[in-house]
């Protein structure tokens, strides 16, 4: 079914409510978020009390958001509020200079490179245009160069991004959101927990090489647990892909190990433990796969704790439960104050996988959190955790030589700006900022001390700052059933399961 116009509204009621809500309620107040927030309007009262993070896999802004911005332009999709409009593009450029229109996108995603080499190829210095350079997009430029549609598509409801789209024509949507750095998704996790990479390069770990170090096992996934090492350092020395505890002890998979290693660094659960405030990683399966391949269908890879030897051997390992969880936790009222959701392989929208289904987990947990009794005093952040690498127009360079390519960023509370696009440059230490200031904690790094916190998202005093929050009325998912793979899909997913991608 194809769509041609597509326009979201929001009731004068529910707007009512959320004025009158965010005028009455009292909560945390937040501290200076950092010189990019320090002139920020007279502080309010803020409600917000559950602060969650959806942590999807490998898209670009363009690739996700960029044909949405467009139809907002053309008046294709109506956002009901103020500043609407965002930064996206149909088009992408080559290495050659040549500019070419950006494809549908297919559900089941392509493999593109997204290591750091092949990022900085695609960046290019701040031209954009090194991603046919990719050897996955060289026989089809398609591969690197598409965009997914919310009013048209190859999918069961003609868009394969229904629910994503509703959340970004209704919410804010940030468009300058990038990677801290130009990594693929194992350091990205580590800065989602830590704002650094802590002297790792950022290559997802590999099995170690004859001569390098070696474990007492390999098993499932990326962390302290597999056995697996990456670059670290100025030298890249292979090391254990772990951040050790204070104390220096990597677990029990490294025992005898005597090598290099990266130092201890403290993560955001530490905060939240020192300040007694609760935490929960909803990740993947909530337990490793049950093969030896760093990439498995259980998500235990992106599962964030398993990196950290102090979280994976500690107390701390029982908040990490299954990301079904989340549902229930939010249903009884029990959410943390701080989540992060990382998805099944299946849901997860990585390469090599279903768009659709992994739309459907969006807005399934999402409608999940809407319907709870904490929906009042709740904020999502639903993201990407790398570019994928597909094209994406805008020059992280310009805002800072270290950052990567920008990424999809949908803001969904009752308390963010109505159909709002907020362009203010940051990294995903950003959301880290966001909960440090909310919470009353340190910053980890000096990334996090300076990230621009997304304040400018959310409108918590409408009486005296003119703006309109999005209300408490919830957004419908929309479940779509993905076609089936194909022999030669599913062989792809097999092969992956088998690399270190």
């Amino acid at each position: 079914m194809t769509v041609t116009r597509r326009t979201y509204a929001v009731a004068t009621a529910c707007i009512a409510a959320v004025i009158a809500l965010a005028a009455a309620t009292t909560g945390t107040a937040s501290t200076s978020a950092g010189a990019a927030t320090a002139t920020a309007a007279a502080a309010a009262p803020n409600p917000i009390t559950h602060v969650v993070v959806i942590l999807e896999e490998n898209h670009s802004f363009d690739n996700v958001l960029g044909k949405f911005c467009t139809e907002v332009a053309s008046g294709q999709i109506v956002r009901p509020g103020k500043d609407s409009h965002c930064d996206g593009t149909n088009t992408g450029i080559t290495s050659t200079g040549t500019t070419i229109p950006l494809a549908s996108a297919a559900d089941y995603v392509p493999f593109a490179d997204h290591s750091v080499v092949g990022q900085q190829r695609d960046i290019d210095a701040g031209k954009m245009d090194g991603f046919s350079l990719d050897p996955n997009c060289a026989a089809a430029l398609a591969n690197c160069y598409s965009q997914y549609d919310p009013l048209a598509g190859p999918c069961a409801t003609g868009s394969c991004i229904p629910n994503y789209a509703a959340l970004a024509t209704r919410y804010t949507v940030s468009d300058r959101t990038f990677e801290a750095q130009a990594s693929p998704s194992w350091a990205g996790h580590l800065v989602w927990a830590t704002a650094n990479q802590d002297g790792f390069y950022g290559t997802n770990p590999i099995t170690s090489p004859a001569g390098g170090p070696q474990p007492v096992a390999l098993t499932s996934g990326w962390g302290c647990d597999s056995g697996r090492v990456t670059p670290w350092g100025p030298t890249k020395t292979l090391v254990p892909s772990c951040v050790p505890t204070a104390t220096g002890d990597l677990g029990p998979n490294w025992t005898g190990y005597t090598g290099a290693k990266a130092p201890y660094v403290p993560t955001i659960f530490d905060k939240l433990d020192a300040k007694n405030l609760s935490w929960k990683i909803y990740g993947g399966a909530g337990a490793p796969g049950s093969t030896t391949a760093p990439y498995s269908a259980a998500g235990w890879q992106w599962a964030i704790c398993p990196t950290f030897s102090e979280c994976l051997y500690s107390a701390q390992k029982n908040n990490v439960v299954p990301a079904s969880q989340v549902a229930a936790d939010a249903a009884a009222g029990q959410l943390p104050s701080y989540s992060v959701v990382t998805p099944t392989a299946a849901e997860s929208q990585h390469n090599n996988n279903s768009m659709s289904t992994g739309d459907n987990f969006v807005g399934q947990t999402v409608a999940a959190l809407q319907a709870g009794p904490e929906w009042s005093s709740t904020a999502v952040f639903v993201t990407y955790d790398d570019c994928g690498c597909f094209t994406d127009h805008v020059n992280p360079q310009q805002y800072n030589a270290s950052w990567g390519i920008r990424v999809p960023m949908v803001i969904v509370s009752p308390y963010v700006k109505l159909g709002y696009t907020d362009a203010h440059p940051t990294t995903f230490a950003g959301t880290l900022a966001y909960v440090e200031h909310l919470f009353g904690l340190a910053a980890l790094s000096s990334m996090d001390a300076t990230a621009y916190d997304y304040r400018g998202s959310f409108c918590l005093n409408p009486a005296t700052t003119g703006c309109t929050p999005a209300g408490l009325a919830p957004t419908a998912a929309m479940i779509q059933r993905p076609a089936a793979l194909s022999t030669a899909q599913k062989s792809a997913q097999v092969t992956a399961g088998l690399e270190d991608t």
